[in-house]
């Protein structure tokens, strides 16, 4: 069984993988201040809850896009699961070329979204993952990333939109059921929906713009779930993409 980790600015999420599939999925706040102890401990009821011993672990493969966590929680894989992890960076082979001005500068988890859009859905691809932050990067077809946009993430828009207002506050991130707000919060909420998904779309139709070629849009992220079924731009929306991505990274480095 495979162990693979997503650490991202808000959540570290898990993927517990039997071959290519997915058995389990854990998500825990992402903190600095953590201890390797703590991240162990959580490692070992993780597995407890999904009924796997240690033995069980294979290996575990890590993408992070924080780099004030992983001291703690690469100990923490090495003290209690006696793993040493393979973390995607320099070095690690992934197949996909980085073609940007500073391709160092590429977050870890979009490279391994791209691996694993191209090797599922083919390429061209747009690939779209609305978290914190919400990025979109274009595969060619020769498997090379060649352009990287980053726009505030709908959470990190709700929490600008209140804490730096006096009276606006913070609200639930719900699809509205009408464009007619009637209240503050209701106001809120379509306001940051439809700037969210007309923002998505506009980026969308600028790429159909630009690029002299069709591609395949594919979305993941925890706001792809809210935004993919309003919008007929989005092709593919896929949860678990970067896992998938990671399984594959994981299999080229080990076979």
């Amino acid at each position: 069984m495979l162990i693979a980790v997503d650490i991202g600015n808000t959540n570290i999420v898990l993927g517990f993988m039997d071959n290519r599939t997915i058995t389990h999925t854990y998500r825990m706040a992402t903190s600095s201040v953590r201890t390797s102890d703590e991240y162990g401990v959580s490692l070992l009821q993780f597995l407890q809850l999904s009924g796997y011993k240690i033995t069980d672990v294979d290996d575990v493969i890590v993408c992070s896009v924080v780099p004030s966590v992983m001291h703690s929680f690469r100990s923490g894989v090495e003290k209690f699961l006696c793993k040493s992890p393979i973390i995607v960076g320099p070095g690690v082979k992934t197949g996909m070329a980085v073609r940007i001005d500073e391709p160092k500068s590429l977050g870890t988890d979009c490279l391994v979204d791209c691996v694993a859009a191209h090797a599922l859905y083919g390429a061209p691809c747009l690939v779209i993952d609305m978290g914190t932050a919400t990025t979109f990067n274009y595969v060619d077809k020769n498997r090379a990333i060649i352009m990287g946009i980053i726009q505030a993430g709908l959470q990190t828009a709700a929490r600008a939109l209140s804490g730096n207002t006096a009276q606006l506050p913070e609200v639930e991130i719900v699809a509205p059921t009408s464009i007619l707000a009637k209240n503050t919060l209701s106001a809120i909420q379509t306001g940051l929906y439809y700037g969210f998904l007309g923002g998505i779309e506009r980026v969308i139709r600028q790429c159909r713009a630009e690029f002299d070629e069709d591609f395949t849009v594919v979305a993941t992220g925890g706001f792809g779930q809210v935004i993919h079924s309003d919008s007929e731009l989005i092709d593919v929306y896929d949860p678990d993409l970067i896992f998938k991505g990671l399984h594959i990274i994981y299999e080229k480095n080990t076979h």
